[in-house]
């Protein structure tokens, strides 16, 4: 499915209480990384949220003004690659970029996530 870029992202309604669960349940790598890096605009003056519905996904976090998804991968994710890919492809459709940090990089490596982030984002917003 190509779906042309669009102004606002478009989202299935039912997905929001399945958000909302979510954001009052994170995963440690979640937690961290929201509350060190993420939230309340620490992470280049960005606002993130957390949990949003896009489409007919939950993503992790998301930056509107930069069109940018910010993915967690669990241990589980090893297990789905190709779910992985079609979720990435249909939201790189959306004019979406998607990035993907494993839960180890982020409970282990915080500052090497943080650099790289960094790096893509001075790279978007070229």
């Amino acid at each position: 499915v190509i779906v042309k870029k669009m102004d606002f992202v478009p989202y299935e309604k039912r997905l929001t209480t399945f958000a909302r669960d979510n954001r009052h349940n994170p995963t440690p790598a979640e937690l961290l990384i929201w509350n060190q890096m993420l939230r309340a605009r620490q992470l280049c003056g960005l606002k993130f949220v957390r949990q949003k519905p896009i489409d007919v996904y939950i993503v992790d976090f998301y930056c509107a003004e930069l069109r940018l998804v910010i993915e967690i991968d669990g241990d589980s994710h090893a297990e789905q690659i190709a779910y992985d890919s079609q979720r990435t492809s249909r939201l790189n459709a959306l004019g979406l970029t998607v990035l993907r940090y494993a839960n180890r990089e982020v409970l282990q490596e915080l500052e090497g996530v943080y650099e790289d982030l960094c790096g893509k984002i001075a790279a978007l917003r070229c």
